[in-house]
């Protein structure tokens, strides 16, 4: 934990921050901290900065606290995936919150299994923690957004084409396609598909509301490798 998060519940009334939980767990038995310790701070969707600890015990931490600096630019991406099986998916939402991606559309495609959808991470609880992983890492204090879609067909003919109007859009997909850009310097959307790529039909229908096909090279990715490896060329 490079970052301590908090929210405005942990703030008492005297402006303290009290601190339980694995947080508190993380203070004592990682970070190894006692009283008099400086650690850094964030407030979820806030500032960051640095805090005291005042007080220490088995039970709370209470932290006095400064927040003078902005949290890091997010990158100027929006990523739409095609859902993948439930271990790999809480890689991709620590992974989101820790590239500094704003918001991830998770969407339905013919290679999706449908039990996928039944995973209890995408439970908001569950990918709130993971994402909270991810910022954690990265001294981030801004969650990404989430949006599930379960139809294809609806999402990209209605929703996509509202959401890439104004932005650059790139379709990864295996095959015979031109290079992935380089060193972009606009708003991007990148889709990625399930392990395998879209069918032909999804992508036929995205190649239909103006999505830029592109090749990542000759060899097969799986989505948590393809994912940091298209935000690291683009970026």
């Amino acid at each position: 934990m490079n970052l301590l998060l908090f929210t405005a519940r942990d703030r008492r009334d005297d402006g303290l921050l009290r601190i339980t939980d694995h947080r508190l767990d993380h203070l004592l038995n990682v970070h190894g901290a006692q009283v008099g310790d400086s650690v850094r701070v964030g407030e979820i969707n806030g500032q960051v900065g640095t805090a005291n600890i005042l007080a220490l015990s088995d039970n709370a931490a209470l932290l006095s606290d400064t927040l003078t600096e902005a949290p890091p630019e997010k990158l100027p991406v929006s990523v739409i995936l095609a859902l993948p099986r439930p271990k790999m998916l809480r890689r991709i939402l620590r992974a989101v919150a820790e590239f500094g991606v704003p918001e991830l559309h998770l969407i339905n495609s013919y290679r999706v299994e449908k039990s996928y959808w039944q995973t209890p991470v995408l439970e908001a609880e569950t990918i709130h923690r993971y994402l909270l992983q991810g910022l954690e890492q990265s001294r981030d204090t801004v969650l990404p957004q989430v949006y599930c879609h379960r139809r294809f067909k609806p999402f990209v003919e209605d929703l996509l084409p509202g959401m890439i109007h104004d932005r650059r859009t790139l379709l990864a997909h295996p095959g015979d396609w031109p290079p992935c850009p380089s060193r972009v310097h606009e708003k991007t959307t990148v889709i990625i598909g399930p392990e395998g790529g879209f069918i032909p039909y999804e992508v036929e229908l995205l190649q239909g509301v103006a999505c830029e096909t592109v090749s990542l090279g000759p060899r097969i990715l799986r989505v948590e490798n393809a994912l940091p490896f298209l935000l690291a060329k683009l970026f």
